[in-house]
C-alpha cells in the first residue's frame, strides 16, 4: 500500500521575538515566541516547599507532548508537585498554591484540529490523569498494548502510575494490576522494545534512597541551608520491566543485569549506540558514573560505559548528569550523546567514533566554557532552523542558591540556552535576539514536537515553582521540511527504535531515530522530522528516497515525491531492501 500524504495546517507567523537561531544563509531566520498564556496553556508548578528542603522539590517535574486523542495534533501533559510533609498543609507552604489547575497533573487538549487555531482546553478531569496525590516527577509515553492509543507512565516520589489509554478520551490507572509495586524515588523513564518482540518494555530510572521520614539537613558553601546533594543519600538501581503481552510488566531488573550498577539516575535515552541492530540504554547519573547498558541480544545487558568512554569526562571526573539527548549531530550515521550538567561544570558532548566507542568532544565543539555558568536539565538535539543540522536547546535552572539572587524567594532562575550547529562548532545564539530573548526561569522538563503542525519543532518547558512555557518556532514558512509518522505491524505500533535515512541528491543522507525518550523527565513527539533547507537547497539536493530500518532489523524504502508534508509509513507497504533480516 503506498504511503499516504497529508498536508499540514499552517498557522500565522507571530511577530514577537523570543530568541533567534540561523539557517544556512548567515542571517536571523528562526523566531520563537512564548504563546502559553494566549493559547490557554496556563499552568503553574507548585514546589510544595514548607522549609524542610525535601530533595524532590528542587528537581521539578516533567512534561510530555502526545496525540492522546488521535486527531492529528499534539496535546500537552504536564506534571505537578505537592506538599510532601504529611504533617503540613497548604497554609504551611512557603509559596502560594496555584489558584488554577491545581492540585494534580494536567492534560491540555490541543484544539488545532479541527478549528485551525492553536488553543488548549484542560481535559484532566474527564481524562482521569490528575494523579494519585503523590509528587509527580517524570513521564514516558508509549503504546504498550499496541492498540493505536498512546499510554502514559508517570514516575513519582512514591508509587508510579501506568495510565492505559482507553481510546475514548479517558485513561484507566492500570498500574496496580499491570506494574509491580515500587514505592521509591523515580525520575525519568522510557518505553523501549529491548528484546525486539514487538512489545514496548519499560525502563524506569530512580534517583536515590531519600525518604521524608529520614530527611537530612544540609548546608551550602556559605553555610546557609540548601537542598542535599546526590552524595547525601544512597543511590539505588534503575528498574527494567518486561512486557509479557498480556497487559502486565514483569520486573526483570536482576535477571537482565541492570542491578549490577547503581547511580543517582536522572536522564535516559535509548538508541543503538554500537550499531548491532539492537537498542541500548544510556543513563545520565548525578555525581556517579554514567551507565551505558549494551544489549547482549539475549535479554541481558552489560554496563560498558567505562570502556566506551562515557562514564566520566576526559579527566576521569564524574559529572552531575541531568538531562540527556542522543542523535547524529555530525552527520556520520551513528548516535552521539549530549548531557546537561550542573553550574561550575561543563556539559558533556560524547562523539561516537563508531561501534559505540566515544570521545569527549565538549571543548572541541565549543560547548565547554559556554555551558559552565549554567545548570542544565531538559535538552534535545533538534533541527531548529530546518536546514538539516541538529541544533541544541537546554532548559536551565540552578539547584543551589545563586549568590546574586540571594534574598529572592526562589533564587535559582537562569536563562535557557540555544546552540546553533555550524558544522565544526556549536555557537551560543541565546542572547543575540537582545532583551526580548527567553525570560529567566527554573527550567526543568522540556518536550519537543511540531505542536502547531507547521513543519518545525516547537518546545514545551516546565519550570520548577513557575509557569510553563510554550515556545513556538516560526521557521515553517521559510525553510522546507518533511515529517514521518511510522506504523508498525510486526514491530511495536509506533515503531520506537526505528532508524530512518533520508537520501538527497548529491548530499550525505540525514539519519534520524523514532522515539519519545531523552531530555529530562519528559517525552517528545514520536514523529520523525527532517529539515530540508531553503528553496535553493531543495532544488540542488531534492529528497529522493527514505530508508526505514525497523526495530526488528528489516528494511524498506519509499520514494519521496513531496516535501513540506507529513507522510504515514506503514510497515510492509514499502519496497523491501534485499538482504534485510527480521
Amino acid at each position: 500500500m503506498p504511503s499516504s500524504l497529508h498536508l499540514r495546517v499552517i498557522l500565522p507567523v507571530f511577530a514577537i521575538l523570543a530568541f533567534s537561531c540561523w539557517n544556512g544563509l548567515g542571517g536571523p531566520e528562526v523566531l520563537f515566541q512564548d504563546v502559553a498564556a494566549e493559547t490557554g496553556f496556563r499552568f503553574q508548578h507548585f514546589i510544595g516547599a514548607t522549609g524542610s528542603y525535601f530533595v524532590p522539590e528542587i528537581f521539578g517535574s516533567g512534561i510530555a507532548v502526545l496525540d492522546y486523542d488521535g486527531d492529528g495534533d499534539l496535546d500537552i501533559y504536564i506534571l505537578q508537585g505537592t506538599i510532601l510533609d504529611p504533617t503540613k498543609s497548604l497554609k504551611d507552604s512557603r509559596f502560594p498554591a496555584p489558584t488554577e489547575h491545581f492540585p494534580g497533573s494536567r492534560l491540555f487538549r490541543n484544539d488545532l484540529v479541527p478549528t485551525g487555531k492553536l488553543s488548549f482546553t484542560d481535559v484532566t478531569d474527564k481524562a482521569g490523569v490528575a494523579g494519585n496525590g503523590g509528587y509527580a516527577m517524570g513521564v514516558a509515553v508509549g503504546d504498550y498494548d499496541n492498540d493505536g492509543h498512546p499510554d502514559l507512565l508517570v514516575t513519582n516520589y512514591g508509587r508510579d502510575i501506568l495510565y492505559r489509554n482507553n481510546g475514548d478520551g479517558t485513561f484507566s490507572d492500570a498500574g496496580k494490576e499491570a506494574l509491580p509495586p515500587d514505592d521509591s524515588f523515580g525520575s525519568s523513564a522510557a518505553f523501549v522494545d529491548y528484546d525486539r518482540d514487538g512489545l514496548l518494555d519499560l525502563f524506569v530510572v530512580r534517583y536515590n534512597s531519600f525518604r521524608v521520614q529520614a530527611s537530612k539537613q544540609c548546608s551550602g558553601y556559605a553555610g546557609g541551608r540548601e537542598y542535599c546533594g546526590p552524595g547525601d543519600y544512597r543511590p539505588i538501581p534503575s528498574k527494567l520491566y518486561h512486557n509479557d503481552g498480556r497487559g502486565h510488566f514483569v520486573d526483570v531488573t536482576q535477571k537482565a543485569g541492570i542491578s549490577a550498577a547503581y547511580g543517582n539516575g536522572l536522564g535516559i535515552v535509548c538508541a543503538d549506540f554500537d550499531e548491532d541492530g539492537w537498542i541500548d540504554i544510556f543513563v545520565a547519573n548525578d555525581k556517579t558514573p554514567n551507565q551505558l547498558w549494551i544489549n547482549r541480544r539475549n535479554g541481558t545487558f552489560v554496563d560498558d560505559a567505562l570502556m566506551a568512554g562515557v562514564a566520566y569526562d576526559e579527566q576521569g571526573k564524574e559529572h552531575a548528569g541531568m538531562g540527556v539527548t542522543a542523535g547524529d549531530f555530525d552527520g556520520d550515521g551513528d548516535e552521539d550523546i549530549f548531557i546537561a550538567n550542573i553550574m561550575g561544570e561543563t556539559h558533556m558532548l560524547y562523539q561516537n567514533q563508531g561501534k559505540g566507542v566515544f570521545q569527549d568532544a565538549t571543548t572541541a565543539y565549543g560547548l565547554g566554557s559556554t555551558t559552565v555558568p549554567y545548570t542544565g536539565f531538559g535538552t534535545h538535539w533538534f533541527d531548529c532552523g530546518n536546514n538539516g543540522r541538529l541544533d541544541l536547546f537546554i532548559a536551565t535552572g540552578e539547584v543551589r542558591t545563586i549568590e546574586s539572587l540571594r534574598g529572592k524567594p526562589f533564587p535559582y532562575d537562569q536563562k535557557s540556552q540555544l546552540f546553533r550547529n555550524e558544522g565544526k562548532v556549536f555557537r551560543d545564539v541565546s542572547t543575540e535576539a537582545g532583551p526580548a530573548h527567553l525570560v529567566s526561569g527554573v527550567g526543568r522538563g522540556a518536550a519537543f514536537g511540531d505542536i502547531d503542525n507547521d513543519g518545525d519543532i516547537d518546545i514545551a518547558v516546565s519550570n520548577a515553582n513557575g509557569p510553563a512555557r510554550l515556545l513556538l518556532n516560526q521557521v515553517g514558512s521559510r525553510n522546507h521540511w518533511l515529517e514521518v509518522r511510522l506504523q508498525g505491524v510486526t514491530v511495536n505500533r509506533d515503531a520506537y527504535g526505528s532508524r530512518l535515512a533520508l537520501f538527497r541528491k548529491g548530499r550525505p543522507p540525514l539519519w534520524r531515530r523514532a522515539g519519545t525518550d531523552g531530555s529530562y523527565l519528559s517525552a517528545s513527539d514520536p514523529r520523525v522530522h527532517f529539515g530540508l533547507g531553503t528553496d535553493d537547497d531543495l532544488r540542488s539536493a531534492p529528497p529522493e528516497s527514505l530508508l526505514v530500518i525497523w526495530p526488528n532489523g528489516s528494511k524498506e524504502t519509499w520514494q519521496i515525491g513531496k516535501t513540506d508534508t507529513l507522510i504515514d509509513l506503514r510497515e510492509g507497504s514499502g519496497s523491501p531492501v534485499a538482504g534485510s533480516k527480521p
